[in-house]
C-alpha cells in the first residue's frame, strides 16, 4: 500500500490538534461547568423556557473588530472572548430579549491551543456572565488566508422575549430622562483609529503600562441589571453605546416627534478618551468614533431613577445626561463639551 504524499496535516491543517480543542470545549463549556452535550454534534438543541406564554426570538451577530490586533500585540487572549459575549448579548436586552444561547467562530491560521483555550475561557465568562449557554460554535485552520499567528471571531446570541414586553419606542414621553451608565473603557470600538495613533506616534504600547491596561480591558455586560430594570418596569427603552456613539445608537430608540437631549458637559468620560482626544482628535470625531464613557442608556420616568441606581455597583452607577423634549431632529447635543 502507497502512502500519499499529499495529506491535509501537510497542507496546514492539523485534524488532531482540532479534535484535542473539541475536547477542551465539551468539558469546559456549559452552565456550572456541566459537560456541554451539544458540543461535538451537527447543530445544538436548546429548550425554551416554559415560562414565556408568547415567546419571540431575538437575535444578534457581531464580532471584536481590530481589538484582537491588541491581543495579539500583548499576547493576551482571555478577555477577547468577554468582549465577543458582549458585543452581541448588550444588543439583544435592548428589545427586552433575555439571551439564552451563544455559539462562536473561530477562523485561525494555524491552531494555537494555548490561544484558542484563552480566548474560550473568555467566552465561558461571558456567557457566565450574561447567563446563556455556549452551546456550540466553529473552529477553522485557515493557512494561507491568514498570516502567521493571525486569527478572528465571531459571536452569534439568541434571546427570547415575551411578545408584551419587546421594548416600544411609544412608551418614550416629554420630560423621560436619559440616563447613561458607563462604560468600561473602550469596548471593541474605534480601535483601527487607536491604532493608527499609536503607530503614528510611535509608541511602543508594551512598554505602556497605562495603555496595555486600558486597550484590553473587557466590553461591560449589562444583561443582569437591565433585565431586572425590564422586568420591574423601571424603564422605557435603552440602547447599547457601540460604533457610531451617542448620536447613532441612541437615535434608534427615539420616536418620531421627539428629540432626545443631551448636556454632553455632564458626561463622565474615562482617562483613555482623554488620552485619545489629547492625540488631536476632535469633538466631533470622539463622539462619532468612541462610547466617551457612556457604555448604555437608559430612558426612564424621573421618578424611577433612584430606585435604578440601587441596581448597580458603585463604579457603574447611571447618572443623567439629558431628557426627552419635542423636536424634529431624533439626538440633539448642547454646545458644550466634556473635555
Amino acid at each position: 500500500m502507497k502512502y500519499s504524499k499529499f495529506t491535509y496535516q501537510k497542507s496546514g491543517v492539523n485534524i488532531h490538534a482540532a479534535d484535542k480543542f473539541v475536547n477542551f470545549i465539551s468539558k469546559n463549556t456549559g452552565k456550572k461547568n456541566q459537560k456541554n452535550k451539544n458540543i461535538g454534534g451537527f447543530g445544538s438543541i436548546s429548550d425554551i423556557p416554559k415560562y414565556f406564554k408568547d415567546p419571540k426570538i431575538v437575535a444578534s451577530t457581531d464580532g471584536v473588530g481590530t481589538k484582537i490586533e491588541i491581543a495579539n500585540l500583548l499576547n493576551k487572549f482571555d478577555t477577547i472572548g468577554i468582549d465577543l459575549v458582549a458585543m452581541c448579548v448588550n444588543d439583544l436586552i435592548v428589545q427586552g430579549a433575555k439571551p439564552l444561547i451563544f455559539l462562536d467562530y473561530i477562523s485561525i491560521n494555524k491552531i494555537n491551543l494555548r490561544k484558542l483555550k484563552d480566548i474560550l475561557k473568555g467566552i465561558n465568562k461571558g456567557c457566565n456572565i450574561s447567563d446563556c449557554s455556549l452551546v456550540g460554535g466553529e473552529t477553522a485552520e485557515m493557512p494561507g488566508t491568514y498570516s502567521k499567528n493571525k486569527f478572528d471571531i465571531a459571536g452569534f446570541s439568541v434571546g427570547i422575549v415575551d411578545k408584551k414586553n419587546i421594548i416600544k419606542k411609544n412608551k418614550i414621553k416629554k420630560n423621560d430622562l436619559i440616563l447613561a451608565i458607563p462604560s468600561s473603557g473602550v469596548h471593541s470600538n474605534g480601535y483601527s483609529l487607536i491604532r493608527y495613533i499609536i503607530e503614528k506616534k510611535k509608541i511602543n504600547l508594551k512598554k505602556n503600562k497605562f495603555l496595555r491596561t486600558e486597550l484590553i480591558k473587557p466590553t461591560k455586560i449589562y444583561v443582569k441589571e437591565v433585565l431586572k430594570l425590564l422586568k420591574l418596569k423601571l424603564i422605557k427603552s435603552c440602547a447599547n453605546i457601540t460604533g457610531g456613539g451617542l448620536q447613532d445608537n441612541l437615535s434608534r430608540v427615539i420616536p418620531n416627534g421627539l428629540t432626545a437631549e443631551i448636556d454632553l458637559s455632564k458626561v463622565k468620560p474615562n482617562k483613555i478618551f482623554k488620552w485619545i482626544k489629547d492625540k488631536n482628535v476632535n469633538d466631533k470625531e470622539m463622539l462619532k468614533t468612541f462610547n466617551c464613557g457612556v457604555g448604555f442608556c437608559l430612558i426612564a420616568k424621573s421618578s424611577n431613577f433612584v430606585k435604578i441606581q440601587k441596581f448597580f455597583k458603585k463604579h457603574y452607577k447611571p447618572y443623567v445626561i439629558g431628557k426627552i423634549t419635542v423636536g424634529k431632529k431624533k439626538v440633539k447635543f448642547n454646545e458644550k463639551v466634556f473635555w
